[in-house]
């Protein structure tokens, strides 16, 4: 789709909104597609804003019986690393850069 204008989803984290048009923009992606995609987009955010919180709180906090406990956010990072790679694996993107095209190239099934 070369020369279409997209419109970024404006919920996204701008580097995530960047990789967003440069995967719209490299292949040829049907509606569905373009939905994987946007859902992939917001597992990375998510995961990304656990990770932060995990980074600056530290993994465990410590519950009303002074027990050591796993921060919710371990999960949630867990769980959109998770979604990300299965979206990504749906979506077919862990194919090499594509040759210079007049079109983008449509994506095609690695499995058999």
């Amino acid at each position: 789709m070369l020369g279409m204008k997209f419109l970024i989803p404006d919920h996204l984290q701008p580097e995530t909104g960047a990789w967003w048009l440069q995967v719209m923009s490299e292949f040829e992606l049907e509606a569905h597609h373009e939905r994987l995609l946007t859902l992939a987009c917001q597992a990375w955010d998510r995961g990304e804003l656990a990770r932060q919180v995990l980074q600056s709180d530290g993994l465990t906090f410590r519950d009303r019986f002074d027990q050591p406990k796993a921060r919710p956010e371990v999960g949630i990072q867990r769980d959109s690393v998770i979604a990300f790679a299965r979206l990504i694996r749906e979506l077919d993107l862990d194919i090499g850069q594509p040759a210079e095209r007049s079109r983008p190239p449509a994506l095609v099934s690695n499995r058999r």
